[in-house]
């Protein structure tokens, strides 16, 4: 057993091809267009006037505005390897080691994001804490188009709209006609084929679900900014076992950069 031959690149990007295919966070939120250092930056461009025409056109510019969110959230792994070298030798032993930890990392992650639901805009909300809406399979469908409507009221775009619901939730849908009896969902929570009001729907486990009132979240992908790093994979020697040890951290953030394309549902489930 050695370390010798171990190379960070092919781990870091076989723990991010795992994470990628399950992670929630991956496909509703925005990415930065920048990172430097420990900081992402997303930019929001500004509106553009529409004027009357009378003979002469002046011009508007056209600004962005940067969007700075802290990489401080920090979640590290640290697993044992019988032998790191044979491991890496044989590729496919990488994503059995890996696998754990990238869906671990992504159970974080995705709770994290989903639990920016709190930042949404006042009057964007059905229900709340004190008073939710009793759910059940004849009105769920309705509540989840009632949702899309506040997006729509807002002006938020058709395209890239999203609601996150938990495994519960997607049973009470199963069950109206309008919804498919056997829904597909893929690795990565998206229900293969199911739009509800341009909102395709994602199922994700890690939603917020406090004392039985459980929480829908419908949104744009604009409305929150998302960025990750994995940082500093190495491995060692383990000095109290027969065994390698590879260890690395995570460290990300999210926010919300848009408030009006976010729409809450807090309920519970007759």
């Amino acid at each position: 057993m050695s370390v010798q031959s171990f190379i960070p690149s092919i781990w870091e990007a076989r723990l991010l091809a795992n994470f990628h295919k399950t992670s929630v966070a991956e496909v509703i939120a925005t990415k930065p267009t920048e990172i430097k250092g420990n900081k992402v930056i997303f930019n929001r461009v500004g509106a553009v006037t529409v004027k009357d025409y009378t003979g002469t056109i002046t011009w508007d510019e056209v600004n962005t505005t940067p969007v700075e969110l802290n990489l401080d959230q920090k979640k590290y792994f640290a697993f044992t390897v019988d032998d790191v070298d044979k491991a890496q030798a044989a590729g496919d032993l990488v994503d059995a080691h890996t696998a754990e930890a990238a869906a671990t990392l992504q159970e974080t992650i995705d709770k994290y994001v989903l639990s920016l639901y709190t930042d949404v805009q006042a009057g964007n909300t059905i229900g709340d804490d004190t008073n939710p809406i009793t759910l059940d399979k004849a009105n769920v469908y309705d509540y989840i188009v009632d949702l899309g409507t506040k997006l729509s009221k807002n002006k938020v775009p058709l395209a890239n709209r999203f609601v996150v619901v938990n495994a519960e939730i997607l049973g009470l849908l199963s069950k109206d006609p309008r919804f498919t009896a056997n829904p597909t969902v893929l690795e990565n929570g998206v229900v293969e084929g199911q739009k509800i009001n341009s909102m395709q729907v994602v199922v994700s486990e890690e939603i917020a679900n406090v004392s039985g009132k459980y929480k829908i979240l419908a949104l744009h992908q604009s409305a929150i900014g998302y960025g990750k790093q994995i940082d500093n994979v190495e491995a060692m020697r383990l000095q109290d076992s027969f065994a390698d040890g590879i260890r690395g951290l995570a460290v990300y953030c999210a926010g919300v950069l848009r408030p009006e394309a976010l729409a809450v549902l807090t309920a519970t489930i007759a």
